[in-house]
């Protein structure tokens, strides 16, 4: 083997086998080693449909798979020469792919590709991505069409897939957000040609769950799928100009009706009775025979301020409505019932922290003798001050307390509270025989808490006497008292605290019963008092004398069992002149005083 020289050789010297170099243009880019003709056999052979386009967007060239897609010609006789290219390939219809395609004819952005829907000279339409890019070292650029269709098919498929709810066929949860963001934003625009307006139907069928757990998951379905059917015929029948509404199965037993370009409640509601009568009828599965009823809530407004979260929360609302109505029915969104509702959640969710907060506020009624008018008690009744709402009175919260439990915690303040007001009072005036304060007691209190322990925890930290407390409960409480909650009463009692009946003659006015309990106050509801009054000169409501046997006889019975009796609701001074008159030992109400703070009481104790 000979040596090799030392220094580089050139093209025409002797080289070792390997890769052949191409021939150098000026430029430096390897020659073509085809000749002109071939490059342009090749390109008109090409299967991909190609145009080329000069700087003004002009086509100047194109293949016989561009002239057949476009103009249906294969052999040159439909030419498109000459023609704007942004024309034959939509790319105007958009602001913003006709900027972007400007931008490649004039050399300053290096590529476009968009996605158009053309139609194919056959009559068809073709999905095509479009690829616009500039040729190298010349004043045209190559667009480049790709036959997508079978891919935007198979993506179709599967969205129709991903969109739709296997059993019933019907739209899903997504699609039907989809299309009801779509409504919003669509209604939201002035001068669209719409109503402005959008109406939902949110229905739920009523015991479903039992058809599941009785009959199996498989008829289920199959009841699901009847549903489906009747609501879509439903919706067909109520079909308007804008087309029919939408209907979807957005889980479970749970379906909507979407009615875009609503022309008001009326025909929302009108397709909610349709979809009732519908259901009514039962459904025959294979020959077994089932019948089922829904409940719907049912919303319409205006779209301009409404979201999609705003009008599903509107819809569960007023569903829920619907079946704690009495299901088989629809009911129509109430404004001022939903800002109830809402206000009673505000107040649910506080209610907790304004204890610890100290929120919450006592004030006083006096409880007076009939005999001679003097003070003998006073009853604490809770306030609320609440920041956003104002002073709220017991009817606003108690309930709510009593649902979620916080009624333990309030209760226990409040009779802390009361207790170590009422040790205040004693101190204060010795030489008044000291007042009792009447505290009420909620049934969850009896249940929930060591009542008998707080009771006397609460006597032992004020010093206050067990004699100066009295615990009042509603009869229906005291009545159904049974084990545990008797038990509870007997030891306070036993304690010697007083145990008074609050409301008497409004529950269960079991007397056999009474007499068992460990009670020593009755306390009248306010409905009998109020029969008292006697009309005469005042113009007030006529005497009631059917009142007036029953509060006499229960006043008598109360005392042959060893009770006094306390007057609720005492207005008038012929009322307290008729109770004192039949022997009731007690009044209160606003004839003597209103509840106040506890330095108006502290006032009524200097005056003796």
């Amino acid at each position: 083997m000979s040596a090799q020289p030392d220094g580089p050789t050139t093209a025409t010297e002797a080289s070792p086998p390997g890769p052949r170099l191409e021939p150098l243009t000026e430029r430096g880019r390897p020659q073509s080693p085809l000749p002109a003709s071939a490059v342009r056999a090749a390109f008109l052979a090409a299967p991909q449909p190609l145009l080329v386009v000069d700087r003004a967007g002009t086509v100047v060239d194109t293949n016989t798979a561009a002239r057949t897609l476009l103009r249906g010609g294969s052999d040159g006789h439909e030419p498109l020469t000459g023609l704007p290219a942004a024309d034959l390939l939509d790319l105007v219809s958009d602001p913003r792919t006709w900027h972007a395609y400007r931008e490649v004819l004039r050399g300053r952005q290096a590529r476009l590709s968009r996605t158009r829907r053309l139609k194919h000279a056959a009559g068809h339409s073709v999905w095509t991505r479009v690829t616009v890019s500039p040729v190298p070292d010349a004043d045209v650029v190559l667009i480049s069409l790709s036959d997508i269709s079978a891919h935007r098919e198979l993506r179709s498929r599967l969205r129709h897939l991903q969109m739709h709810d296997p059993v019933t066929r019907l739209p899903n949860r997504a699609l039907f957000f989809e299309r009801l963001s779509a409504a919003l934003e669509a209604g939201a625009y002035e001068g669209t040609g719409t109503t402005g307006r959008i109406g939902l139907c949110y229905l739920d069928l009523d015991g479903f769950k039992a058809v599941n757990d009785t009959l199996g998951h498989h008829v289920g379905d199959r009841l699901l799928t009847a549903v489906a059917e009747r609501l879509t015929r439903c919706a067909d029948r109520a079909r308007q100009a804008t087309g029919a509404p939408l209907v979807a199965r957005l889980g479970g037993d749970e379906f909507a009706l979407l009615v875009e370009d609503s022309t008001g409640t009326e025909q929302v509601a009108d397709l909610a009775e349709a979809v009732l009568k519908a259901l009514q009828e039962p459904f025959d599965l294979n020959g077994q025979r089932l019948s089922v009823s829904a409940s719907i809530g049912v919303v319409e407004r205006h779209v301009a301020g409404t979201t999609s979260t705003g009008l599903m929360q509107a819809a569960d609302t007023t569903l829920y409505w619907a079946k704690a109505d009495g299901k088989a029915r629809w009911t129509l969104f109430d404004p001022e019932r939903n800002a109830h509702r809402m206000t009673r959640q505000a107040l649910a969710s506080s209610l907790r922290p304004a204890v610890e907060r100290g929120e919450f506020v006592l004030d006083y009624q006096p409880l007076v003798r009939l005999e001679d008018g003097g003070v003998q008690g006073v009853e604490a009744l809770v306030r609320w001050r609440h920041p956003q709402f104002g002073l709220l009175t017991p009817n606003r919260f108690i309930a709510l307390a009593e649902e979620d439990g916080s009624i333990v915690q309030l209760g226990r303040w409040v009779l802390r509270t009361a207790c170590r007001q009422a040790r205040e009072w004693q101190v204060a005036h010795p030489g008044v025989p000291p007042v009792f304060v009447s505290v009420n007691v909620a049934v969850r209190q009896v249940w929930d808490s060591d009542l008998v322990a707080d009771v006397a925890q609460i006597l032992t930290e004020t010093q206050l006497a067990p004699g100066l407390l009295q615990l009042e409960l509603t009869e229906s409480a005291v009545m159904g008292s049974a084990g545990g909650p008797l038990q509870a009463l007997q030891a306070l009692s036993d304690m010697g605290v007083r145990i008074a009946i609050d409301d008497f003659g409004t529950g269960y006015s079991n007397l056999a019963y009474l007499s068992r309990l460990p009670v020593s106050v009755l306390k009248l509801d306010g409905a009998f008092v109020r029969g008292f009054q006697d009309g005469g000169e005042g113009g007030g409501a006529p005497a009631d004398p059917a009142d007036a046997m029953i509060v006499e006889a229960l006043v008598r019975l109360a005392h042959r069992l060893g009770l006094t009796v306390t007057a609720e609701c005492v207005e008038t001074a012929e009322q307290a002149e008729r109770l004192r008159a039949i022997g009731c030992d007690t009044g209160q109400g606003w004839l003597y005083s209103r509840p106040v703070a506890a330095e108006r009481i502290s006032s009524l104790l200097d005056r003796g």
